[in-house]
């Protein structure tokens, strides 16, 4: 019994009519009651009565029915659901990201990836980069939204979706809050909130040699903090300075004050994926993620891949 065979039966049982159903098939006429005569041959039963008059059911035949018809429907489902998710419309995705693309990137994205895929299910993971670096090297995360270091682990393909400066994050009614730009002399001495090393080199190492400036002090450390939501609010609550990303001007939190920098640092934000862990559903997520993503600006690119 063949998928082929249950359509052209459904086809004739419902015109009741072979030269209707072979019009409806678009195949000939001849072949159509072969391929009848071949489903009736396997199964040992007679599906229809007919004559030069009519052709009808019988008793068998309408029992078939309704089954040939979810045959055929499931098949034509189990069609459609492998073409969608080849296409990346259904599936599941993995997606880790650095706290700070909560602020801007991920409210723009999350709204248009629901409404063009939603088949698709998002499991969101808030991670830092190093570990969603090791995620992606195992296999656990399909997409990463992460801050890069120099070299990029070997493995990995990337996109750039936008670059940023950093900014002064002051304590609202701070001293240096009433200029409108600051340097690396002006920070000097202040007590710092600082990305811890051991959980990103690559961003304390920027932050730091920033403001050693020429060969100045490294900054003091008053407290560690990893997500950048926790550094602004530790910011607000006087524990001392910060430099972060200028995403964080997004979030608009009282008792916070931002001012521009004098040579900012910039930092890259980019979506990491492995090139073993192959997922339909990443081409899918890149395409809105690039599409709503700030604008990177014309600064030169940093030192990694992008594909």
């Amino acid at each position: 019994m063949e998928l082929r065979q249950l359509r052209y039966f459904v086809a004739v049982a419902e015109e009741l009519h072979f030269g209707r159903a072979a019009g409806r098939l678009g195949i000939a006429q001849p072949a159509l009651s072969q391929q009848i005569r071949r489903l009736e041959t396997g199964l040992g039963v007679e599906l229809l009565t007919r004559n030069r008059r009519r052709v009808a059911l019988s008793p068998a035949g309408a029992a078939f029915l309704p089954e040939a018809r979810e045959t055929v429907a499931r098949a034509a489902h189990a069609a459609r659901v492998a073409q969608r998710t080849a296409a990346g419309e259904l599936g599941r995705l993995a997606l880790g990201f650095v706290g700070s693309v909560t602020d801007e990137l991920l409210p723009r994205a999350m709204p248009v990836m629901r409404a063009r895929y939603p088949g698709l299910d998002v499991a969101l993971r808030e991670l830092t980069s190093s570990e969603q670096l090791a995620g992606l090297a195992r296999g656990d995360l399909d997409l990463g939204l992460l801050r890069p270091p120099s070299p990029l682990p070997a493995g990995l393909r990337t996109r750039l979706l936008t670059r940023e400066p950093l900014v002064a994050a002051l304590p609202a009614g701070h001293r240096l809050a009433g200029l409108p730009r600051l340097g690396a002399a002006d920070l000097r001495g202040e007590p710092f909130v600082l990305f811890p090393r051991a959980k990103g080199a690559w961003l304390h190492d920027l932050i730091t040699d920033y403001c050693r400036g020429d060969g100045g002090p490294p900054p003091e450390v008053a407290q560690e903090a990893v997500m950048m939501q926790t550094i602004t609010a530790l910011v607000a609550a006087g524990t001392g300075v910060s430099l972060v990303p200028a995403s964080q001007r997004a979030l608009a939190r009282p008792g916070v004050a931002f001012r521009p920098l004098v040579s900012a640092p910039v930092v890259d934000l980019v979506a990491a994926w492995p090139h073993a862990h192959p997922n339909p559903a990443r081409a899918a997520a890149l395409e809105v993620l690039t599409a709503v993503a700030p604008a990177p600006g014309s600064a030169a690119r940093g030192p990694w891949p992008e594909s």
